[in-house]
């Protein structure tokens, strides 16, 4: 009998390191969020005839944590920064699924749901909505980019306001990561962030800003340009950038960000798509970016990052 009991025992030990953790959410501030205390429209979440959940007017900002299974974590962890031009977040495509990934790689994953621009309910434009025009407006025009911004509405105050709470909710992320670093096994100097879109401009904003514990240790950009003037810190951490050759104004922008870390110096490597433009996440399309997850892994396990 005591021998069939420590079998079993063991059996359950082997089984439990080999199962990833349930996936927790935590909110990242404590009370409201400083500085949308007073935002009042209700979250709503949205999902598409494929089954993918995109997350509007988030006031609440929170991580979902997701862990490998203890046997195969590696102390790697990454912030996953879904996309949506500030407005919403591809919370399957470009959240769930790559933690997933991330996990089935030995890497933890806390994905982000920051903090978006509020559109009011019943208002054609609304707080932070897409600016009017169209068609009618005229054939759209490359971005002039300047000092690595591809920031397309430079003029808008609410914009940039919600990009700073959307940095300062990833910085959040990045120092709970490390508070928590010896529970979820994770080595404090491998904390890095990935951004979609304009979840890679948040992820961009992290390494731009004045190094602290909320720094991250790499970047991963998957089109994501800054969306912010780009003054390279002695502190920038290796950059990784994937984007479609014909991203209209992004491909540029991350060729401005790639230019920029490379002119100071700073490890850096970017994969440029043919026959693809925006959007790719984790779907696949029978083309070479679909391998986009695999070169990351080998620069990560180059870089000595996994």
């Amino acid at each position: 009998m005591l021998i069939r009991t420590v079998i079993v025992l063991g059996l359950l030990a082997i089984a439990g390191a080999a199962v990833a953790q349930t996936p927790q959410e935590i909110r990242l501030w404590p009370g409201k969020a400083p500085g949308s205390e007073n935002w009042t429209v209700p979250e709503v979440t949205t999902t598409s005839p494929a089954g993918d959940r995109a997350i509007s007017n988030v006031s609440d900002p929170a991580v979902t944590v997701f862990l490998p299974p203890p046997a195969s974590a590696t102390g790697t962890a990454v912030v996953v920064a879904p996309g949506g031009a500030l407005r919403v977040l591809g919370w399957d495509n470009e959240g769930i699924k790559v933690a997933q990934w991330l996990n089935s790689k030995g890497i933890a994953a806390l994905v982000l749901k920051y903090r978006t621009l509020q559109t009011m309910p019943g208002d054609g434009r609304g707080r932070g909505a897409a600016p009017p025009g169209g068609a009618a407006a005229g054939p759209r025009k490359e971005l002039e980019i300047r000092n690595g911004n591809a920031n397309p509405e430079p003029g808008d105050a609410a914009l940039r306001e919600v990009l700073q709470m959307g940095i300062a909710d990833a910085q959040q992320a990045l120092r709970l990561a490390r508070r928590n670093a010896a529970a979820w096994r994770i080595d404090p100097a491998r904390v890095g962030i990935m951004g979609f879109s304009a979840g890679g401009g948040i992820a961009v904003g992290t390494a731009l800003a004045e190094r602290t514990e909320a720094s991250p240790d790499f970047l991963v950009s998957l089109y994501g340009p800054s969306l912010q003037d780009v003054d390279v810190p002695a502190h920038a951490p290796p950059l990784f950038i994937a984007v479609g050759s014909t991203h209209f104004n992004v491909t540029n922008g991350c060729l401005a960000l790639f230019a920029a870390w490379k002119a100071a110096g700073k490890p850096a490597e970017i994969h440029v798509y043919d026959q693809v433009s925006a959007g790719f996440g984790m779907t696949k399309r029978g083309l070479p970016v679909d391998s986009w997850s695999d070169r990351l892994l080998e620069w990560m396990v180059a870089r000595k990052l996994r």
